[in-house]
């Protein structure tokens, strides 16, 4: 298809880049739309501080007068600076299904990438490692992930053709709350709970949350340094993050390990609310909130979104501990499935710990790159 790639210049056109994969994916049982309330927070330059340190641009294609894909480009110059790279990001990339238009956008944000003078291109990838992340390439029947890519089997293959290689996959996982934990988990628990010196730290309301939000955000700056994408947050966007996500946190399903006032270990899951916000077709009034109020009460799967381990004390047994307390509060609450976040392929701690748990790899994502 011949379609016109117009840069987002006014808030009908960001309407459209924000709207158009619900036309996209109209038949796409499987798809998780975006809560439209927090994705124009997310592209709002005023609002989203990440948007102060990259230079951005916005585009959707149309034939005649109807969107039919969409694509961003990033140049993220905090990351480039401490990786002493020159390095642009390709993300929030859709289109229908034809090889000309992907092609097309493809080579759009090409040019603005070589025009920034960047080196190469790497995608999808947007601001952080928190942002959705690589196409899916395995998986499309299992349920959708919230902040997790959601594209139809056939767009990665599109990234072939304009010699893209892969750079990086990511991995989810998926296994029973009810399992039998190996006997060596409970030794480990053991010895962890008898340290002494660590204090594990549970909650019953949000209210509890909020001294713990920014120790647990510096915590991942720290823990988080030597992931590939990964930069640190200011705490302005630690603030920023924390709102965005409060609402659907059960703090049942949050645990820290403390060293007197020191944050030194973290876990979050949230009950998956995929069927809600499908339900709610991604918009919150006038009675979305009922729809994704009543998923978060009745889900049946926990999904692990975010946890961390102060460098030094990995291996004590701490991340087992917490594990292990998530498992009976999610047993508790009736969860039958705990679900993974992506895990990088070459993160083989973080696999190991959670393969020796018999579980079964559920998705598969990837990050392609390419030399301009």
């Amino acid at each position: 298809m011949k379609a016109e790639i117009l840069v987002v210049s006014n808030r009908k056109m960001m309407s459209d880049f924000i709207r158009v994969p619900a036309f996209i994916h109209a038949s796409h049982a499987n798809w998780l739309p975006p809560v439209y309330a927090d994705e124009r927070q997310f592209f709002n330059r005023k609002k989203n501080h990440a948007f102060n340190h990259c230079e951005t641009i916005m585009a959707v294609a149309y034939a005649g007068r109807k969107p039919v894909g969409r694509i961003m480009g990033i140049v993220h110059n905090t990351y480039n600076k401490l990786k002493n790279e020159q390095t642009a990001r390709f993300s929030f990339f859709d289109c229908i299904e034809d090889e000309e238009l992907a092609g097309d956008l493809i080579e759009f944000v090409t040019a603005w990438a070589k025009n920034q003078g960047m080196g190469s291109l790497i995608g999808p990838f947007a601001f952080s490692d928190k942002d959705p992340q690589g196409f899916q390439i395995e998986g499309f029947d299992s349920t959708p992930l919230l902040g997790s890519n959601c594209n139809l089997p056939w767009l990665p293959g599109f990234m072939e053709k304009p010699g893209f290689t892969p750079l990086l996959d990511c991995l989810t996982y998926r296994f029973s709350a009810d399992l039998a934990l190996p006997d060596t988990y409970n030794r480990v628990l053991r010895r962890a709970e008898n340290y002494g010196r660590y204090q594990l730290v549970e909650f019953v309301s949000r209210s509890q949350l909020k001294s713990y939000i920014l120790p647990v955000l510096r915590l991942t700056n720290e823990t988080y340094a030597g992931l590939y994408g990964f930069y640190p947050m200011s705490e302005k966007e630690m603030k920023s993050l924390a709102r965005r996500y409060m609402s659907i946190l059960r703090p049942e399903f949050i645990k820290v390990i403390a060293s007197g006032d020191e944050v030194v270990a973290y876990v979050i899951g949230i009950p998956n609310i995929s069927a809600g916000i499908i339900k709610a077709r991604g918009r919150v009034l006038p009675f979305g909130w009922y729809h994704i109020l009543k998923s978060m009460r009745n889900s049946t799967q926990l999904d692990l979104m975010l946890g961390a381990v102060k460098p030094e004390l990995q291996g004590l047994g701490l991340e087992v501990w917490m594990g292990m307390k998530v498992l009976e509060s999610a047993k508790k609450a009736g969860m039958t499935t705990i679900a993974t976040h992506l895990i990088l392929e070459t993160n083989h701690k973080m696999r190991a710990v959670i393969e020796r748990l018999d579980a079964e790899q559920e998705k598969h994502f990837r990050i392609y790159q390419k030399k301009l």
